[in-house]
C-alpha cells in the first residue's frame, strides 16, 4: 500500500473519507484473519467487544467493523457509546477475544478512528498492525450457515464499567463537589455515574452528545469552559474529559489549571505512600516539565523518560514493570487497574488522595513548581538534518550553558508534519521566550528547505 494506515493510536482520519465504511470492514476481516492464524482463537468460537464514541460516524463505521467482524466467524458484543479504556475493560473482563473502539479522541468531529485490542485489553503490538495491513483485501474462505457470528448488545456495559472505576478506590468522596467536563463524549453517561456512585456531588457539563458536538470547545483541549463552571459552581475541584475519555486533565477551585506532570506527581506520592509504586520509579515523556522531574527527584522517586507518545510510555511500564506512566497533556496509566490511560480512573484517583488526606488539589498539586515552558514550532525545515547540523548543535549548547540548571532545551522533529518543535524551558517566562525564538531563527536559517 501507498501509505502506511496504523498510526501511533490506531487507524484515524477523516470519516467516509479517509476511514471508509469500506475500510472499516476489510480492517476488521484482517484483524480476525491475523489473529486467529497466532493461536488467539484457538479451540473456541472468538468473540469480540465493539464499541464507540458519540461521533455521527461511529454508527456507519460500527455497522461496518460488526458486518466485517460476523462475516469472518466472530461473534461480537456491542457495548455503545462508552470510551477507549472502557471497551478495553470490557475485551479482558469479558474474556474476549478482540475489542475495537471507534473513535479520533480529541480530533474534531469529522474525523474518527479504528483502535483494534488483543486478548486482555491490550494494544496490538507494531508486528500485529503490520501483518493486518498486509493482508487487506487478500482473498479468504467465508464461513456459512452456523459459522458466521452472531451479533447482540451487550447492554451493562456503562455499569460494569463503572463499579470496576470505583472498585479501584478506597475511601468515599462525600462532601467533595466535582464538575466533570465530558467533552459531549463517550464518557457522557460514565463518567457522572462511577464519580456519584463514589459519592461525589457531580455537576456534569458538556454530557449532552448530538454526534455533531464531540471535542466541540470544550473537554481537555478547551479548558475555559471547565474553569469557568468551577468557579460559578463553587466546586473543590474540576476535570475535563477528551472525546473518547482516555486522558483527563483537572483545575482546581480557583480555576488555575493542573496539568498532567502535576496529576503524576499527586499520584506518584499516592501509589508510593501506598506501596503501590513499583520500583518507586514514575514513566513520563521527553516533554515533562523541568518542575516535574525536579520535584520527584526530591522526593526520593525516579522519573524515566521515553519518547513523546503514550505507546512509549506503556512500552516502557510494560518492559520494567513500573505501575504509574502518562503524559503532560493528561493521558495517565494506572496499570494495576487498566492497560491503557483512563481520564475517570484518573480523577477517581485523584479525589481518593484529596478524600484521604483531606487537602484540596491545590495543595496536592503544590508538590511541584511548573517553570515556564515555550514551544514554538517551525514548519517548512528539513526535520531529518535536526541533529546533524553543527551550527544548530553549537547554539543548542550555547543556550543550555546559558541556563545551567534552571532550565533545559528539546529540539524535537515532529513526527507527522515537515517542521521542528523547539521548547524551553526556563527560571522565567521571558529567558524561555527570548531563548526559543533565537534558536527557532537557526533552525529556519539551517534547516530551510
Amino acid at each position: 500500500m501507498a501509505q502506511k494506515l496504523f498510526g501511533t493510536d490506531g487507524v484515524r482520519g477523516l470519516a467516509n473519507v479517509d476511514l471508509t465504511a469500506e475500510l472499516a470492514l476489510d480492517l476488521s476481516v484482517s484483524a480476525a484473519h491475523v489473529l486467529a492464524e497466532r493461536g488467539t482463537f484457538a479451540g473456541h468460537r472468538p468473540v469480540a467487544v465493539v464499541g464507540r464514541d458519540t461521533r455521527i460516524s461511529g454508527q456507519f463505521l460500527e455497522a461496518a467493523v460488526v458486518a466485517g467482524l460476523a462475516s469472518a466467524g466472530v461473534d461480537v458484543l456491542l457495548v455503545g457509546e462508552l470510551p477507549t479504556p472502557g471497551v478495553a475493560y470490557l475485551t479482558s473482563a469479558l474474556d474476549a477475544d478482540l475489542g475495537v473502539m471507534l473513535s479520533a479522541s480529541h480530533n474534531a468531529m469529522p474525523d474518527n478512528g479504528i483502535k483494534f485490542f488483543a486478548r486482555g485489553g491490550i494494544k496490538l503490538d507494531d508486528a500485529i498492525e503490520d501483518a493486518i495491513e498486509a493482508r487487506l483485501e487478500e482473498p479468504w474462505e467465508r464461513p456459512i450457515g452456523a459459522a458466521v457470528g452472531r451479533v447482540r448488545r451487550h447492554p451493562t456495559a456503562v455499569e460494569e464499567y463503572a463499579a470496576h472505576l470505583d472498585s479501584t478506590i478506597g475511601n468515599r468522596l462525600d462532601g467533595i463537589k466535582v464538575v466533570l467536563d465530558c467533552a459531549h463524549g463517550a464518557a457522557s453517561e460514565a463518567g457522572p455515574t462511577a464519580l456519584r456512585d463514589a459519592g461525589a456531588e457531580v455537576i456534569a457539563i458538556c454530557a449532552e452528545p448530538d454526534g455533531l458536538n464531540i471535542n466541540d470547545g470544550c473537554g481537555s483541549t478547551h479548558l475555559e469552559v471547565l474553569q469557568a463552571a468551577v468557579r460559578e459552581h463553587g466546586a473543590d475541584v474540576g476535570f475535563a474529559l477528551d472525546g473518547d475519555a482516555d486522558r483527563c486533565l483537572a483545575v482546581d477551585a480557583s480555576g488555575e489549571i493542573v496539568d498532567g506532570d502535576q496529576i503524576l506527581a499527586i499520584l506518584a506520592l499516592s501509589l508510593r505512600e501506598q506501596g503501590k509504586l513499583h520500583q518507586d520509579t514514575v514513566v513520563a515523556t521527553v516533554m515533562s516539565n523541568l518542575g516535574f522531574v525536579q520535584a520527584l527527584t526530591g522526593e526520593g522517586i525516579k522519573v524515566v523518560q521515553t519518547a513523546v507518545g503514550d505507546r512509549y510510555v506503556l512500552e516502557e511500564m510494560k518492559d520494567s514493570g513500573h505501575t504509574l506512566g502518562g503524559e503532560q497533556s493528561g493521558h495517565v496509566i494506572l496499570s494495576e487497574y487498566s492497560t491503557t490511560g483512563d481520564g475517570i480512573l484518573t480523577a477517581l484517583q485523584v479525589l481518593d488522595r484529596m478524600a484521604r488526606t483531606g487537602s484540596s488539589i491545590a495543595e496536592l498539586a503544590s508538590v511541584m513548581v511548573r517553570l515556564p515552558q515555550v514551544l514554538v514550532n517551525v514548519p517548512g525545515v528539513d526535520k531529518a538534518r535536526t541533529h546533524a547540523d553543527e551550527v544548530l548543535a553549537a547554539a543548542v549548547g550555547e543556550a543550555e550553558r546559558e541556563l545551567g540548571d534552571t532550565g533545559r532545551i528539546l529540539l524535537r522533529p515532529s513526527g507527522t508534519e515537515p517542521l521542528v518543535r523547539v521548547m524551553v524551558e526556563a527560571g522565567t517566562a521571558e529567558q524561555a521566550q527570548q531563548i526559543a525564538g533565537r534558536l527557532a531563527d537557526v533552525v529556519r536559517e539551517r534547516l530551510s528547505l
